[in-house]
């Protein structure tokens, strides 16, 4: 029994010094329910689909614009600045989702949420960030 203790007088100290440098982070995801209705009125709603072969930017039912790979990276500049212009088309409009094919890698998806949520833009020499479209969903690419 003595042995156990000693064993844990040591442990202890050592699992709390060592949980202090591990960092968590939490994206926030509004997830679509089961129980939601069908809107009266179809809504434009900004779709941005990750493909293998690139990106597409669609309205719910056809694509508005086709964003192919830049080499083996994505071009996530331009998809920022169709997303700007589809923001100042629609001010008020808030949520969006990202659609990905099965076998897009995570770091993809972070990136393209990170631009579907936000622009950096420079105000005389300072660099900010707007908002763009902040309440993001995740699902499958039809």
């Amino acid at each position: 029994m003595t042995c156990f203790m000693n064993l844990m007088m040591v442990l202890v100290p050592f699992l709390l010094t060592t949980a202090a440098f591990s960092r968590i982070t939490i994206a926030e995801l509004d997830l679509p329910s089961a129980k939601g209705e069908a809107p009266s009125t179809p809504t434009f709603r900004v779709e941005v689909v990750v493909r293998e072969a690139g990106l597409e930017i669609m309205d719910g039912s056809q694509v508005i614009a086709a964003i192919p790979k830049v080499g083996d990276s994505y071009d996530l500049r331009k998809l920022s600045e169709y997303l700007v212009a589809i923001k100042s088309e629609y001010p008020q409009k808030e949520d969006a989702s990202v659609l990905l094919e099965p076998d897009i890698e995570y770091d993809h998806l972070i990136q393209v949420m990170d631009v579907v949520r936000s622009v950096e833009t420079h105000d005389g020499g300072r660099a900010a960030r707007a908002d763009l479209f902040t309440a993001i969903s995740i699902g499958d690419a039809p």
